[in-house]
């Protein structure tokens, strides 16, 4: 891929990408923020495995920990495909795995309301997730100032995710039924 020029003639700075061939003239940078997606997202991963296991979970998958806390979120029953909704995971296999996993470690309970399983925490899990705080508060937390501007900052970004995610999600379901 041939060099980039500024304006003025000189080299534009290198971009950090994960695949050259793949940046578009379009938008260079979204190839940029697709490696940061595919750095935060392995970071993220190792990370809510990691503090689960510190919580007193060592064999919790990332999907696991996901999935325990949005069981835990608001104190509500949730279904299957609720959880795979809010959660953006098309597979309900993955989940109901994960689920099967969550009910061997006593973490959830479920119940049935006519042909649906509801899934709920139990204290154990309340109480795993709690530890789980503790932990993220021990030791993520004080790497952020909780300064107005950085939230502001933070909430922006968060913003831009989901409205990315969307993006992806469009894109993949052209992708799926294109036939070029």
């Amino acid at each position: 891929m041939p060099k980039t020029l500024l304006p003025d003639g000189r080299p534009a700075p290198s971009r950090i990408v994960s695949s050259e061939h793949l940046v578009s003239a379009k938008s260079p940078e979204l190839s940029e923020f697709e490696y940061g997606m595919i750095v935060a997202w392995h970071g993220f991963s190792r990370w809510m495995m990691r503090c689960m296991a510190a919580a007193g979970f060592e064999d919790m998958t990332t999907i696991d920990v996901l999935v325990l806390h949005h069981v835990v979120h608001r104190e509500s029953a949730k279904r299957l495909a609720d959880i795979c909704f809010v959660l953006n995971v098309e597979d309900t296999h993955v989940v109901s795995y994960s689920l099967k996993k969550l009910l061997a470690l006593t973490l959830v309970s479920s119940h049935r309301k006519g042909k649906e399983a509801f899934y709920s925490a139990t204290r154990e899990g309340r109480e795993a997730c709690l530890r789980y705080r503790e932990v993220r508060e021990a030791c993520l937390m004080p790497g952020f100032s909780g300064a107005a501007d950085e939230n502001a900052h933070i909430g922006d970004l968060a913003r831009l995710l989901r409205t990315l995610s969307g993006r992806y999600d469009q894109a993949a379901r052209a992708a799926s039924t294109s036939s070029l």
